[in-house]
């Protein structure tokens, strides 16, 4: 599959949104009706579609108009409605609406004292999603930004001109509902305009948050895991220079309210797999090595999503990429697939410009 590469370059938020929806026009509405497809096999009503829908416009809004401009733009561009874009950036908030369980991507950190962090991770999603995944170059907001996204989504993975890099994952907190600032919107958000992780954790704390994930924010002096619930994020700092995530809360607070039943044993068994593969000093020769730690085979837990045959919309669940995060060098490596495949499959490599604004 030649997947598309997306790049936008205004200073004008309506603007990038129109290009960005040129660019994707062929492919935006099959990836709305493939996630209504979803939403409905797990049970998701279009009623609370369109509630959801709405209550996310208000919190955009109110939260950050320039935001709303650029998803409008996207919906001119693509020549779909502006609630579809809607939809697929809330995505994540309105699976909160289902019971399905969520085996999701695996995050890790190398974050050695003294030394300059690194990143990777599997995302692992719904194979019939797999035609709607994207890279992208964005330029026009404070810092220019490039990595993965999905059709119509404003951002996901990926590392900024300041070198500010983010992961994502996916949890589930029972408080959880739709209506908040999306969370794909948040990660999107840091990458266009924060130079830190100071002033990541400071959007953070400026926005409504009504569903829960984790994102891992480093740049080449430090690393924090935000774990995001329903009013609340908690700061995770690296344990023996390594920050390690799946889905489920490692928050002591969060982990209360916790959807339990969404990740066992799925979620703990790939931390602890990564975890003891892990050697205490938190350091590698370099970040080519990364790939070996989140591979999995036969009789391992399942770190490699592969779906099972006659596995039913809403369960077919594979491992779509592999991303590695380089804040020092503001690279970003994209593997369309597993980790196993890294050594025979092709990376696309992207990378920021540098900048030199003075960062806060």
């Amino acid at each position: 599959m030649k997947r598309p590469h997306v790049v936008v370059d205004s200073d004008d938020p309506a603007e990038r949104g129109r290009q960005r929806g040129r660019a994707l026009r062929a492919v935006m509405s099959d990836a709305s009706v493939e996630y209504r497809r979803l939403f409905d096999a797990l049970g998701v009503s279009t009623e609370q579609i369109d509630v959801a829908v709405a209550e996310t416009a208000r919190a955009l809004t109110d939260w950050r108009p320039d935001v709303f401009d650029e998803l409008e733009g996207i919906a001119r561009g693509a020549e779909i409605g502006v609630d579809e874009v809607l939809m697929l950036n809330a995505r994540t908030e309105i699976l909160t609406l289902a019971p399905a369980p969520s085996p999701e991507c695996t995050t890790l950190v190398v974050a050695p004292d003294g030394a300059e962090p690194f990143g990777i991770q599997t995302w692992d999603w719904h194979e019939e999603l797999d035609p709607f995944w994207h890279t992208y170059s964005a330029s026009g907001t404070r810092f220019a930004h490039v990595g993965l996204s999905e059709a119509g989504v404003l951002g996901k993975i990926g590392v900024n001109e300041a070198g500010l890099a983010v992961h994502f994952n996916i949890l589930g907190h029972v408080d959880d509902a739709p209506g908040g600032v999306p969370v794909h919107v948040l990660a999107a958000t840091i990458l266009a305009d924060c130079g830190s992780v100071e002033a990541a954790l400071d959007l953070l704390a400026s926005a409504t948050i009504t569903s829960s994930s984790a994102l891992t924010v480093f740049d080449a002096r430090s690393a924090v895991c935000a774990e995001l619930s329903p009013g609340r994020v908690a700061d995770l700092t690296p344990v023996d220079g390594y920050l390690l995530h799946t889905n489920h809360f490692l928050d002591r607070v969060n982990s209360i309210g916790e959807k339990w039943w969404l990740d066992v044993p799925d979620s703990r068994a790939r931390f602890d797999l990564v975890r003891s593969r892990l050697p205490r000093s938190g350091s590698v020769a370099d970040v080519d090595a990364l790939p070996g730690w989140l591979s999995s085979g036969p009789g391992e837990a399942e770190l490699c999503c592969v779906p099972s045959p006659d596995a039913a919309l809403g369960a077919r669940w594979r491992t779509l990429a592999t991303v590695r995060l380089h804040p020092a060098t503001r690279a970003v490596s994209v593997l369309d697939g597993p980790p196993t495949s890294a050594g025979t499959g092709e990376w696309r490599r992207l990378a920021a410009p540098a900048t030199t604004e003075v960062l806060r």
